[in-house]
């Protein structure tokens, strides 16, 4: 089977678990190291002609991360194009299943430690509320529905704009001073916030540096995912 992977997420699930199918990723995968399938442009501009080049028996794809209209484009080739939603935890172990399955690929061993490891986090003390940017220039933050936002709250944190009517909404930093929060959670992708560029905007609040993978990738990083943003909250 050859595949081309327009999500890095599932780059890195797929490569993982039988790294041969691979024929085409986006720039932007990153993971794991040493890929040497074809790049084919960007998440949000792949070249398409490129894509139907390659004559992929199956495309991954997400409906957050891809744009309708290449995935429309990529069908209009009489691609088989796989458009996956993950919105929460549960939803991305859905979905993995179902890509690895369309791969043709057994549920691997990476899939079955990410459900235990999360499993077994221990029971959180009452939730702490949190705003989570994840851009500045303008500032956005998550909101409703979001995966990252599924797993703070697994890990005992509230995200304050969990309820705005916006999955990422902008909103102006002195309104996100008087949110309410405790914590401001920042993550080092998809806007690379570090300790010296992102902490000094909310000199009221305790500022958590988290890795960007951990917090936004859905694949074999999450078996390491839990402890190491439990780690990173405690």
């Amino acid at each position: 089977m050859r595949v081309v992977s327009l999500v890095p997420s599932l780059t890195e699930a797929v490569a993982v678990t039988a790294p041969g199918l691979l024929v085409g990723v986006t720039d932007w995968c990153t993971h794991p190291a040493g890929l040497t399938a074809t790049r084919i442009g960007g998440t949000k501009n792949p070249g398409t002609a490129a894509v139907a080049a390659l004559r992929p028996d199956l495309v991954l794809a997400n409906e957050e991360e891809n744009r309708e209209a290449d995935l429309a484009a990529l069908r209009a080739a009489g691609l088989n194009v796989l458009v996956t939603e993950i919105r929460t935890l549960d939803q991305a172990f859905t979905e993995l299943e179902r890509v690895l399955t369309a791969c043709g690929l057994p549920v691997p061993r990476w899939l079955d430690e990410s459900r235990e490891a999360w499993a077994a986090l221990p029971p959180t003390a009452a939730p702490r509320p949190a705003i989570v940017p994840v851009w500045r220039r303008p500032w956005m933050v998550l909101g409703r529905d979001t995966f990252a936002g599924d797993l703070l709250a697994r890990l005992g944190v509230r995200n304050v704009y969990a309820g705005h009517h916006d999955r990422y909404p902008r909103v102006p930093l002195a309104e996100l001073n008087t949110a309410g929060a405790e914590l401001v959670v920042l993550p080092d992708e998809p806007y690379r916030f570090t300790a010296g560029d992102g902490p000094e905007a909310f000199p009221g609040l305790r500022a958590v540096l988290v890795d960007g993978r951990h917090l936004t990738w859905y694949g074999p990083s999450l078996a390491e995912a839990a402890g190491a943003l439990r780690a990173a909250l405690r």
